[in-house]
């Protein structure tokens, strides 16, 4: 086993802990409330303040591992995460648990923020979209296997074995990221204190109201809260014209291959994932399957695109990203059509269809998109650039829950849908086909947003690999 070998393994264990976790605890959640004898409203926030602080810190955590060398931030990431997985495992209440996500949230960004830009450290331009493919295992099989695992050990062992089982797989990846990976050079910058904090606070207050249109419906407070985040935005904007060193150089956004590419994983993250959510949501509420035996149902698709994500990894290495990624963000949304066969008494096998053929378009848009991202960032700004990709990404995810759960529930109370989401409900007779209705609604809201993801791949114009790297030009 040679060094890069083994420099995947170490990246692939560290993205895969925390993707994992990002889904782990959605089959346990009504163990845990009533374990620790609290409501699922509040549960609910176990899984969704662990996105949020992922959302908020991926950019910015980024940028920090530009300026003290991205192997020192992964390492401390990886460290933070597992003492942060013993300290969920071992909590007495839901707020002791809630606080401790935000620790695992933490590491997670500080992973997933310095991956990317850890491959394009140690891997030419023209080398990089297998590696990528490697890691695309991690991020986006990891969400789905979550929820598989979830279900097994909270039903076999225990919903505290969900947080230490990462106890020596962190230690493990740790010792690997130690040995392996090499140390970049620091970039002499400085954090952007103004642009972090307003940032951070524009996304916590969207996604927060997002978060709560979704469970509890448009109330004012909500649209305030919305209206303020929008205009944090804006006032970020501004203020990374003004300050010498901005978190978030617009310049990028010049380079047309790059941003293009940003956006894609964007609207792919909020387009598919809400894809799933909303197919758990049938399979659960409308057809009466466990939450574990739905997420069987999705396994064979995400097995699929783990086992071609390195293959069409090597295909965008060779011919660029812009094909693989769009065909791939094609095949996504035509999995769509084939979901949107599906009725109350129709067969499972247009799941089964229908999930390997997005397993196979996410296996070629994750390895080729990520590599387009980093081939054509600036090398000064990889840890930026990574962070950034990730940032999307998970909004994207934040975004995919407030999509599926506020247009299903366009035939049913918002409450059952929420219900049904969580895996504590059921639907019978004609409550069922109401929310069928809200189902495909939905579906072809994910379907636009996909084919719009789509629209951004193919425009992003052809793409040529090189053995170098780029530079920006003021």
């Amino acid at each position: 086993m040679d060094a890069s070998f083994k420099l995947i393994i170490s990246l692939l264990l560290a993205v895969l802990m925390g993707a994992v976790d990002s889904t782990i605890v959605l089959l346990a959640l009504p163990t845990i409330t009533d374990s620790l004898k609290t409501q699922l409203s509040l549960s609910i926030w176990i899984i969704l303040i662990y996105l949020l602080v992922i959302a908020v810190g991926t950019t910015q955590l980024g940028r920090l591992g530009d300026i003290l060398a991205r192997k020192n931030i992964f390492i401390s990431g990886i460290a933070i995460f597992t003492i942060g997985s013993a300290l969920c495992g071992a909590s007495a209440d839901i707020i002791e648990l809630i606080s401790f996500r935000v620790i695992q949230g933490i590491g997670t960004a500080m992973v997933q923020s310095n991956s990317g830009a850890i491959i394009a450290d140690n891997f030419l331009p023209n080398k990089r979209g297998r590696v990528y493919g490697y890691t695309a295992v991690g991020y986006n099989a990891g969400a789905m296997l979550g929820i598989v695992l979830g279900g097994v050990i909270t039903t076999f062992i225990g919903w505290r074995y969900i947080f230490y089982i990462n106890v020596p797989i962190g230690i493990f990846a740790i010792y690997y990221a130690i040995k392996f990976i090499n140390r970049s050079t620091p970039v002499r910058n400085k954090l952007d204190l103004p642009g972090m904090s307003t940032l951070g606070a524009a996304l916590i207050s969207i996604s927060y109201a997002g978060v709560n249109i979704s469970t509890s419906g448009i109330t004012t407070f909500n649209l305030a809260l919305m209206g303020f985040g929008a205009l944090l935005i804006l006032l970020f904007i501004y203020i990374e014209t003004k300050v010498a060193k901005p978190l978030l150089p617009l310049k990028v956004f010049r380079i047309k291959i790059l941003s293009y590419s940003l956006f894609a994983s964007f609207f792919q993250s909020l387009g598919f994932l809400a894809v799933v959510f909303i197919i758990i949501m049938y399979l659960q509420g409308v057809r009466g399957l466990s939450p574990f035996d739905s997420a069987l149902l999705l396994l064979p698709g995400y097995v699929i695109g783990s086992m071609l994500g390195p293959y069409f990894g090597r295909l965008a290495d060779r011919i660029g990203s812009r094909i693989p990624a769009t065909v791939g963000l094609l095949m996504m949304a035509g999995a769509i059509i084939v979901y949107s066969l599906i009725t109350v008494n129709s067969t499972l096998y247009i799941v089964l269809i229908a999930s390997g053929i997005s397993g196979t378009g996410s296996s070629m848009f994750f390895p080729a998109n990520n590599s387009a991202v980093m081939a054509n960032s600036p090398k000064e700004l990889y840890g930026m650039s990574s962070g950034f990709l990730r940032t999307l990404a998970n909004i994207g995810m934040l975004g995919s829950f407030v999509i599926s759960v506020s247009i299903a529930s366009l035939g049913v109370p918002r409450s059952v849908a929420f219900e049904v989401f969580a895996g504590v409900g059921k639907l019978v007779g004609g409550v069922s086909t109401s929310f069928m209705s809200g189902i495909h609604y939905s579906l072809y809201v994910s379907m636009a947003i996909l084919l719009l993801g789509a629209f951004l791949s193919f425009s992003r114009g052809k793409e040529e690999r090189r053995s170098s790297d780029i530079t920006v030009k003021s």
